[in-house]
């Protein structure tokens, strides 16, 4: 869109300009309204966008210079962050419904033409309607050059001058016909992708201290801050993001992750916001409030995929306009050949650019919106290209093509005077309050095994190492072997070659010490998921050449977890910051990558890879870097998303060569005399509406 303003009137305290991103029509003139009116100074904006025309009241003139730069620099994004707070972010652009007018002028003037005898009456009533056309045709004759919309007014021009208005109106009421349909596909594609979008939550419960005691109070969702506790009940749309601190509730996720049916929710698990509580009530501590939440985001995304343009949409675009010439060049070997006017007027009935340039947006569009109502968010067309071209998926093992949820395998025991199920009990008593995966899988298998709760005393938490308490006088340790060895100075060195057995099997160890000495191991793993493997091998009869895992675990397990799914390469002991040093060799090395991830520490990688996919639990700077982010977590819909922007690709191919092929036999037919303008008309805006509406019907995954 272009910034370019010019002062038309200035007296004090008044200025007019004109504004040429009034022009565009995916902003709304109040959302600029409302931009405007914020700078201090200005008393009002009033605005007119047929004229392309705002005007500034002030205070005083002083502000002019600011109001300049802003006109300058102001950008979409700008105008689009005033909206955080609205209901629905993409109802600042303009939703205006297509017209109907033309349609009724154009019919008026046909069944019109058909009723009078005078001539003058006639010429006078078909031109009336046909004026707007022709108008706008010599503009963009002025403006842009040769273009279709030229040829079409060019066309009902010559038949007016041939004085056959049945022509010249039968084409106007095709032409009004084709656009109003065109109009309505394209609106109809933003409107499936806007249902995505779903109404923010203006009010929630938020508990607040008042004289010491702790008070629900209703609170608007937009004064809700990070750290805040947010109770959520039945019926309720939950409001942020974040983690379950009390209670237990089924919670439908249908609007976020596409999962029908809903999933039980307790303490501990995380929660996001646009999903509703269908029974149950939960005490959330708000991780991601406002426009970081996932509902926000997903808005986000929708802005960028209603305007983005791939290098298809590009192509396109610029063949249908060098393909106008043509048509042009046709239309003067038609009169040369025949000194036939009405081959001329039938020849620039037909020309490429509608349904090139309407098709492969609505198509895109359609693929987003039924990724989205799926759980798969794709930012934009642009992903749907590079999905679709990508040869090599490289996975981060762990949390991808595993679970990423721990599970407690065995617990070790390494004095008599303790059970396995008493060793179990004392660490999930130490760590339940405790957020994080190896604590959460401990406390989930007390649990299932009868937990009986040992009292401690206060709990210290130790960053990156474990915990410590005391329980009956006596130091009770938990942590990594480093915590423990090396800096609690507990000898390891009797159960030494158990433990290592242990690890060579794969297996995560938590260490307990008591009272100074090594208690007991808990051995946990990391499953691997049980549809990766079919994962793997449908991406293959998808067209992947090449599979990569990249793990920090030993060779040995990092081999046997490849062998089992069929991998064609592994990398092995990786640090974090390789795996994105490993990416950029093989798009060195001429491959199209895809690289599939949920770290933090996967981002560099998520961002250097041809396209980006993040997996529904990961780590939100993974979310906001990735160019496809899965909404459930199901690997499943890593190869939903291949399969559908490879039939994406697919449909646009194919509406691309049946739009050159039919057209250009139209224009054939209509160069050698064989259809009529009207015959013309119907066969070209017939092929773009039908290609329109097999572009809005999309494709689905198999």
């Amino acid at each position: 869109m272009s910034n370019k303003f010019k002062l038309v009137h200035k007296v004090p305290f008044r200025v007019r300009y004109k504004y040429l991103l009034l022009k565009s029509d995916s902003i709304d003139a109040n959302v600029l309204k409302e931009y405007f009116e914020q700078i201090e100074g200005v008393l009002s904006v009033r605005i007119n966008k047929k004229a392309f025309s705002i005007v500034f009241n002030l205070e005083n003139d002083s502000i002019i210079d600011t109001i300049e730069n802003k006109l300058k620099n102001a950008t979409r994004e700008d105008f689009l962050g005033k909206c955080k707070q609205t209901a629905v972010c993409v109802s600042c652009e303009s939703s205006e419904e297509p017209s109907k007018a033309g349609i009724i002028r154009a019919t008026g003037a046909l069944v019109g033409e058909r009723l009078v005898t005078n001539n003058f009456l006639k010429a006078s009533l078909t031109s009336s309607v046909a004026i707007p056309l022709i108008i706008e045709g010599a503009k963009e004759l002025y403006n842009e050059g040769l273009t279709s919309k030229v040829l079409e007014s060019s066309a009902v021009g010559i038949s007016i001058l041939r004085k056959d208005y049945l022509a010249a109106n039968s084409t106007n009421l095709m032409l009004e016909l084709g656009e109003y349909i065109e109009e309505t596909t394209v609106h109809k594609s933003d409107d499936l992708l806007k249902e995505l979008s779903k109404p923010n939550v203006e009010e929630a419960w938020v508990e607040k201290e008042f004289d010491g005691k702790i008070t629900e109070i209703l609170t608007k969702s937009s004064k809700i801050q990070v750290g805040d506790i947010v109770v959520v009940g039945i019926g309720n749309t939950i409001p942020v993001d974040g983690h379950i601190l009390e209670g237990s509730a089924s919670v439908n996720q249908v609007s976020m992750t596409g999962e029908a049916e809903p999933v039980v929710k307790t303490r501990g698990d995380r929660v996001i916001s646009g999903t509703i509580i269908e029974d149950g009530r939960l005490r959330i501590w708000a991780e991601h409030v406002g426009a970081d939440t996932a509902t926000q985001r997903i808005k986000h995304y929708i802005e960028n995929s209603l305007n983005e343009k791939s290098s298809v949409q590009l192509k396109a675009t610029r063949l249908a306009d060098k393909l106008v010439p043509v048509t042009l060049g046709l239309a003067g070997i038609s009169y040369g050949l025949s000194k036939n006017m009405e081959r001329v007027a039938s020849v620039l009935q037909a020309d490429y650019s509608c349904a090139l340039k309407l098709a492969t947006p609505v198509a895109f569009k359609s693929t987003i919106s039924k990724a989205g109502h799926e759980g798969i968010m794709i930012k934009g067309a642009k992903s749907i290209e590079a999905l679709n071209s990508a040869d090599t998926f490289v996975f981060d093992k762990t949390g991808t093509l595993t679970s990423g949820e721990l599970e407690v395998i065995e617990v070790q025991s390494y004095d008599k005077n303790w059970t396995k199920e008493e060793i179990l009990n004392l660490t999930a008593s130490t760590e339940e309050h405790y957020f994080h995966p190896v604590a959460e899988a401990v406390v989930k298998a007390a649990k299932d095994n009868g937990f009986v709760h040992m009292h401690h005393e206060e709990v210290e938490f130790i960053v990156a190492h474990g915990v410590k308490t005391q329980m009956n006088g006596k130091s009770v340790i938990i942590g990594s072997r480093h915590f423990l060895e090396d800096d609690e100075k507990i000898d390891f060195s009797v159960h030494i070659k158990k433990i290592e057995e242990s690890i060579e099997s794969g297996k995560t160890l938590l260490y307990i010490g008591y009272d100074g000495k090594l208690l007991g191991t808990i051995e946990l793993m990391d499953n691997v998921r049980a549809n990766a493997k079919k994962v793997i091998n449908r991406l293959r009869a998808l067209g992947v050449k090449n599979i990569v895992m990249l793990t920090g675990d030993i060779e040995k397990k990092a081999k046997l977890i490849a062998d089992e799914l069929g991998i064609d390469e592994v990398r092995a002991q990786l640090l974090p910051q390789d795996k994105a040093k490993i990416v950029k060799e093989l798009m060195d090395s001429g491959k199209k990558v895809a690289f599939v991830g949920d770290g933090i520490n996967d981002a560099p990688a998520l961002i250097s890879a041809h396209i980006g996919i993040s997996m529904s639990k990961g780590a939100d700077i993974a979310k906001a870097t990735a160019d496809v982010s899965l909404l459930k977590d199901d690997l499943q819909a890593v190869a939903d998303a291949k399969e559908l922007a490879n039939k994406t690709m697919n449909l646009i191919n194919n509406n691309f060569n049946a739009t050159v092929g039919i057209n250009s036999a139209i224009l054939a037919g209509a160069t050698f005399g064989l259809f009529s303008p009207i015959t013309t008309a119907f066969l070209h805006n017939g092929t773009t509406i039908g290609l329109l509406f097999r572009s809005i019907q999309g494709v689905k995954v198999s």
